[in-house]
Parts: structure tokens; sequence; C-alpha cells
């Protein structure tokens, strides 16, 4: 079973989402995160 980036950004997100609504102060964590990853993948060729 291989999980596509299209499958996995919408629940990510998700989680992400209600993550936020719960705890306001993981926002900046979140964003963080989310933005090395984005920027790891987009170094690593595909």
């Amino acid at each position: 079973m291989t999980f596509d980036l299209v499958i996995i950004q919408p629940i990510v997100a998700l989680i992400a989402g209600i993550l936020i609504l719960l705890f306001p102060r993981l926002l900046n964590v979140l964003v963080a995160i989310y933005l090395i990853v984005v920027g790891i993948l987009g170094l690593v060729p595909h």
C-alpha cells in the first residue's frame, strides 16, 4: 500500500485544522513543521 502526496496532504490539512481549533498556540508549530516538510520534499528530486 503506497501513500500518494495527493491523499496525504488533505488528511494532514484536516488534522492540522482541527488541532489549531483546539490549541491555537499550536498554529506556529504546525506551520513551521509544514514549511520544513514542504521545503524538504521540494529539494528531493522526484
